[in-house]
């Protein structure tokens, strides 16, 4: 059984984010050692390590709860969650391209500022009077 802070390190998580999930509900069943303080099996660690990963797949608080309320019914939901993450992966893909263009762009402005600076092309700003 592992407490707060050994479980914030275990899963790079900070106390205050894994304080604010227990009290979501985001945590089912969490269990108390005999001072109440919060404690944590391997089970729950890894289910903690997988509420990182819906937060990095854009999933809100509220996506999150409906998450775990499919998983706690079982296997009967998992189209539904396949559903749920195919829609978070499109959005995902979406913005993948749209900073992908964004660093295209830095790129071609970096190079075009190296060729000015390097007198290779003498360039004028659009903004100069």
């Amino acid at each position: 059984m592992y407490g707060m802070k050994e479980v914030c390190q275990k899963v790079g998580m900070n106390y205050s984010t894994l304080k604010f999930y227990c009290n979501e509900g985001l945590i089912p069943n969490v269990k108390r050692d005999k001072n109440n303080r919060r404690i944590f099996d391997d089970k729950d660690v890894e289910w903690i390590k997988n509420l990182s990963c819906l937060k990095n797949c854009n999933l809100s608080i509220d996506e999150m709860k409906i998450y775990l309320a499919m998983c706690l019914e079982g296997n009967k939901t998992i189209p539904e969650r396949k559903i749920m993450l195919s829609q978070k992966q499109s959005e995902l893909k979406e913005k993948i391209a749209i900073l992908e263009d964004a660093v295209t762009y830095i790129d071609w402005k970096q190079n075009l500022y190296d060729e000015i600076l390097s007198g290779k092309i003498n360039y004028t700003s659009i903004f100069k009077n």
